[in-house]
């Protein structure tokens, strides 16, 4: 059985936090071994909603997977079940902190057949995955929050040229 929990602090507010995770369009931004992730059908990101996910595994091989969001909570808690695909599933909670969100991420499940020898070898890897993950939403959200609190960069000058 595959289960860990890894978890990090950002220096954002819970909704923002919430927000960014739950956008398929900026998954690939901070999971990086997403090479996309499309929303099935229309309508607004929420309980039942499917994705598709494109991730890169080791080697450069990719790997197809279906995903539901199996509970949603705005903005405290997302879970996805695996549809199609590997089997293991998610589940993150968004708790304010003095200074911002604690992201805890959860991963487990149970694989089957052969790929059940390789479930101590797949626990870390993904454990080490995900840590770094985490770590690249804090880096995305914290350095965007950066870039505004600074302003905009000041108006260029235009220095005349001579003709």
């Amino acid at each position: 059985m595959i289960d860990f929990t890894v978890e990090t602090e950002i220096r954002r507010p819970v909704a923002d936090v919430f927000e960014h995770v739950c956008d398929p369009g900026q998954l690939a931004g901070w999971q990086t071994n997403t090479v996309s992730a499309v929303q099935e059908g229309e309508g607004p990101f929420g309980l039942g909603t499917r994705l598709r996910e494109v991730h890169r595994a080791p080697g450069g091989k990719q790997l197809a997977s279906v995903v539901e969001v199996a509970e949603y909570e705005h903005p405290r808690v997302l879970a996805l079940r695996v549809v199609e695909g590997t089997p293991v599933h998610a589940r993150m909670t968004f708790a304010p902190t003095e200074h911002g969100t604690l992201v805890r991420f959860r991963a487990h499940g149970r694989l089957r057949g052969p790929l059940r020898l390789a479930q101590p070898l797949l626990q870390r890897t993904l454990r080490r995955q995900f840590t770094q993950h985490l770590a690249n939403l804090r880096r995305v959200l914290e350095d965007a929050a950066a870039r505004t609190a600074a302003g905009p960069p000041p108006p260029r000058r235009r220095v005349p040229t001579s003709t």
